[in-house]
């Protein structure tokens, strides 16, 4: 015979019950995503599914690729959904993202540009479109008598010294796509150089791609290297800003996809397919999302003078390869941080000399002292790794390793360390070799 359960049994069966149903019906989204854009699409969402929480952990891109390998299967988060394409492809690779074609919507166009929305291997979905550019605040422009770039080399002119600013690429994923898309714009070599001269202008390099918007924004600082929608949404939201996009820019898709060992796979797949829907991705347009949807315009409520993102991809220079990128991610964040990010105050100290030599050979041209600025520019914007390089598997195949390995993590450390040591040396040489030229000039 049974014998009946206590009454504070039932109550603590009946609560454990609830809190398994609750673990049950929570998704979790892992994304580098602002609060602004995550806040309105968890509401959004869980108002029309009151069944299903949506739980938003927030790390950058490169955070998460790393966060979701550490963890074992069965513990993951659920989806992921960032804008890097490269770093899906990063997942994709080590086989932890798993195929949901049952969430892509049937009117989603196959392409943007000849750029494929949707993943062919069909690991991860295009969720909204993304491009690159440069923001600025409309009363710092004025009040320091700067024009409003069109092009990126436009950044490289003495009179932007100090008023740039961009994240590090290492830190940030829109950044590091925004530098990808620069390289395979202008080349390897030619690219960094371009970047090196910009650089040399920056103001700062922040830790968190939301730094820039927020810093242009306010004023902080006057021209800030961001996402589209970074722009558009300050824009939008009312600040003194404007955006434009750069003739050599890429269009790409900001995707979305289920992770391989999450813990609530088909609620999970709701949340994607929400996103994807007409009503989800017309919240894209909220003022303060501003991002560009992947279903076409004429299927959706567009704002009157919303950019035409399908026009800004035909005229686009790059059509971005993502495979390219991913395969050398590591290479070129880790360049970058060398180069720039821990080296900037040498950076601007190189570029300040050169801006000042230059400035006096034009009012008084000395064959000497234009022979020394040239050099301090080859010493200062010169790339530490060949195009060869980055051509060798080997050499790529190095950075993919797992960096908690002892012998990796020395090889890695060692090399790095070089690079920051000669990129010190270089922007050292470079100012003495402006300062020479100055010195003849007086």
């Amino acid at each position: 015979m049974r014998h009946p359960l206590h009454p504070r049994t039932l109550v603590l069966a009946s609560l454990l019950a609830a809190v398994g149903a609750a673990q049950a019906g929570t998704v979790t989204v892992l994304t580098s995503f602002p609060k602004e854009l995550t806040g309105i699409y968890k509401k959004a969402f869980e108002d029309k599914h009151p069944g299903i929480k949506i739980e938003i952990l927030n790390k950058n891109t490169t955070a998460s690729i790393a966060y979701i390998k550490e963890l074992p299967a069965g513990q993951r988060p659920d989806v992921m959904w960032a804008s890097a394409p490269d770093a899906f492809e990063v997942l994709a690779r080590d086989k932890l993202l798993q195929s949901a074609p049952e969430v892509v919507n049937p009117a989603t166009p196959a392409k943007i540009g000849n750029y494929p929305i949707n993943d062919p291997g069909g690991l991860y979905y295009g969720q909204a479109l993304a491009g690159y550019g440069m923001m600025w605040n409309t009363r710092y422009m004025a009040a320091n008598k700067l024009p409003a770039p069109k092009e990126w080399m436009e950044l490289a002119r003495p009179e932007y010294f100090g008023h740039v600013a961009i994240s590090s690429p290492s830190r940030s994923g829109p950044t590091h796509l925004t530098v990808e898309t620069i390289l395979q714009g202008e080349g390897w070599d030619k690219g960094w150089s371009q970047m090196l001269e910009i650089m040399g202008n920056a103001a700062a390099v922040t830790d968190r791609s939301f730094a820039v918007p927020d810093g242009v924004n306010n004023g902080q600082y006057g021209i800030g290297i961001v996402i589209d929608f970074f722009g558009l949404a300050g824009k939008y939201s009312g600040f003194p800003v404007d955006f434009v996009y750069p003739s050599v820019t890429a269009v790409v898709p900001a995707n979305i996809a289920l992770v391989a060992g999450g813990k609530n796979i088909d609620e999970a797949k709701k949340f994607m397919a929400y996103t994807l829907t007409k009503e989800g991705q017309e919240l894209l347009f909220d003022p303060k999302i501003s991002r560009m949807p992947i279903l076409p315009y004429n299927q959706l409520k567009v704002p009157a003078g919303y950019p035409d993102i399908h026009a800004v991809a035909k005229r686009a220079k790059v059509q971005f390869d993502s495979e390219l990128s991913g395969a050398r991610y590591q290479v070129v964040v880790s360049l970058f941080d060398q180069m720039v990010t821990f080296r900037l105050k040498e950076l601007q100290a190189a570029t300040k000399a050169i801006h000042d030599a230059e400035k006096r050979l034009k009012a008084k041209p000395n064959a000497q002292a234009a022979d020394l600025v040239r050099q301090a520019r080859s010493h200062a914007y010169a790339p530490l790794v060949g195009e060869a390089n980055v051509k060798n598997e080997q050499f790529l195949e190095l950075f993919r390793k797992n960096r908690r390995e002892v012998a990796v993590s020395k090889e890695l450390t060692g090399l790095e360390e070089m690079w920051g040591s000669k990129s010190r040396g270089n922007y050292e040489r470079a100012r003495a070799l402006a300062d020479q030229a100055i010195a003849l000039l007086k």
